[in-house]
């Protein structure tokens, strides 16, 4: 319809876009996308990654990931045990560090490795290293002199600009209206984003009706009821 109303949504299959190409840069992230984009001529062999849930990490860290080829860790994964550059590979990722049981050694000792190997890693977390409780000094102090990004929280622009992409991506169309209200009220973040998108495609899939101001209540409403994210 013109004028921009509310149209039905049609079912497609779907999968989460995470190119570099399908990544919103904004005033929140500008900072972070500028790193990513400067490997490998990064200044240390470390970059820490940090920001809040739905701010967009796992999103970076997998264009990243394409970008070097890295191998991704696990943070329960690094053993001294099992100790070597994993594959020969000189890129390594590992996300949403420090986790509940993580081998301070055996990270120290993967740091070393792959400068050694001249090769990079990405660390991600939710917070500093600086507040990671470390116990193991030497590790403290190498974290302490990587450059560490912070991902913002989104603004209302970039919340948007994601909300009218993941609306495009399902070939769901929406009015001014239903994105002015979901904005208004919606959590101020990126998985929040989508999490809304896919309850709001699942509703108007089952009644087989428009993506309307009535649906984007009862989908904001039903996701409030949900389990926070720990």
């Amino acid at each position: 319809m013109a004028g921009g109303a509310d149209q039905l949504a049609f079912s497609f299959p779907h999968r989460p876009a995470l190119g570099r190409e399908d990544f919103l840069v904004a005033a929140s992230n500008e900072t972070a996308v500028a790193m990513i984009d400067a490997w490998p001529e990064w200044p240390y062999p470390a970059m820490v990654l940090v920001g809040p849930p739905g701010s967009g990490k796992t999103h970076l860290a997998e264009v990243w990931r394409r970008l070097s080829e890295a191998r991704a860790i696990r943070p329960a994964d690094i053993s001294l045990q099992r100790m070597a550059v994993p594959d020969g590979a000189t890129a390594v990722l590992i996300e949403d560090l420090p986790g509940a049981s993580l081998d301070e050694a055996a990270l120290f000792h993967l740091i070393n490795l792959v400068h050694e190997h001249g090769g990079s890693l990405l660390l991600t977390a939710r917070e500093f290293p600086a507040r990671w409780n470390l116990g193991l000094a030497d590790l403290a102090t190498r974290l302490q002199a990587a450059p560490a990004i912070v991902l913002e929280e989104p603004d209302d622009a970039l919340l948007r600009a994601v909300l009218v992409k993941l609306f495009v991506d399902r070939q769901i169309a929406v009015g001014e209206r239903v994105l002015n209200y979901v904005l208004m009220r919606m959590e101020r973040s990126l998985s929040m984003a989508s999490e809304l998108v896919d309850e709001l495609d699942r509703l108007a899939l089952a009644e087989q009706a428009p993506v309307s101001l009535r649906l984007a209540a009862r989908a904001l409403e039903g996701l409030a009821g949900a389990p926070e994210e720990k």
